[in-house]
């Protein structure tokens, strides 16, 4: 009985919060690699022993009332400012039974209502798309803060997560929210073509950020690529989403002695993952 009760209390002592800032999560989103991790990595961290909460944009295409979202009215209502415009944060949840896991749902009338993930209906990008990234990361970490909730480790997946990091080691640095959490950031292949453009990198500044602190890595272009390499200046370590992922911004991350995790396959996430956690909150 006494042996049951030890390894309890260690069981108890390992465990770590963990915020999965997500892009996209089936079922509420079509099926892809990204999507798949984005609903099974948080469950399997869960039945690590890990407590969660995950979060993802409510795109245009996800079906309300299918998936039973409500909105929460005491987290929804606060305003959010870019480029001098007031952009309100709604804020709705949806649960997966059959997992244990509540998901909540980024949205905003100008940045997601009938608006799909990249492209629109005729495969033009979005030119807000920039601004967009910028919406969900503040938001993401507004609506945190509301919930009291203090994550040990903060995983962003998906390109529009990539501001994140930034956010969270600069402009959140002394919230107590986030003042001792670990960050790690997904890389992956391309999932865009088109320039954010240098309006939507002048956007970014917020709080304590300034152009100063991401410049020097989208000083001609502000792309997919300088995207991720923000994320990962501000990261604490990162994992490869795919196979596929640019030479370039890997290069980069070695540059900084970050922590690496190779590519796992849907079988082997689960373990690495929470291995790789645990070794981010340590170092």
């Amino acid at each position: 009985m006494a042996d049951c009760c030890v390894l309890s209390e260690m069981q108890i002592m390992k465990a770590k919060k963990i915020l999965f800032i997500t892009q996209e999560m089936v079922p509420f989103s079509p099926s892809t690699l990204k999507s798949e991790m984005g609903r099974y990595l948080p469950q399997g961290i869960q039945e690590q022993g890990h407590e969660i909460r995950t979060f993802t944009p409510k795109w245009g295409n996800i079906n309300e009332r299918r998936n039973q979202l409500h909105e929460v009215i005491r987290l929804s209502g606060m305003n959010l400012i870019i480029d001098d415009t007031d952009h309100p944060l709604i804020i709705k949840v949806a649960s997966i039974p059959a997992a244990r896991m509540q998901i909540y749902f980024i949205d905003n009338d100008d940045y997601f209502m009938k608006r799909l993930m990249i492209c629109d209906e005729n495969g033009e990008e979005y030119d807000d798309n920039g601004e967009r990234a910028i919406f969900y990361a503040r938001g993401v970490l507004e609506t945190v803060k509301k919930l009291r909730w203090v994550p040990d480790v903060i995983h962003c997946h998906g390109w529009i997560t990539a501001l994140a990091p930034l956010y969270i080691k600069k402009a959140y640095a002394d919230e107590p929210s986030f003042n001792e959490t670990k960050v790690v950031f997904s890389l992956s292949s391309p999932e865009f073509q088109k320039d954010l453009g240098q309006h939507a990198a002048e956007c970014i500044p917020f709080k304590t950020v300034k152009m100063s602190d991401f410049a020097e890595l989208c000083t001609d272009k502000f792309g997919y690529d300088e995207l991720q390499k923000i994320a990962v200046k501000y990261a604490d370590g990162v994992v490869m989403d795919d196979e596929n992922v640019n030479a370039d911004v890997v290069a980069y991350a070695q540059s900084l002695n970050l922590p690496i995790l190779p590519y796992q396959s849907k079988e082997t996430m689960k373990a690495a993952y929470s291995e790789f956690y645990e070794q981010i909150v340590g170092q």
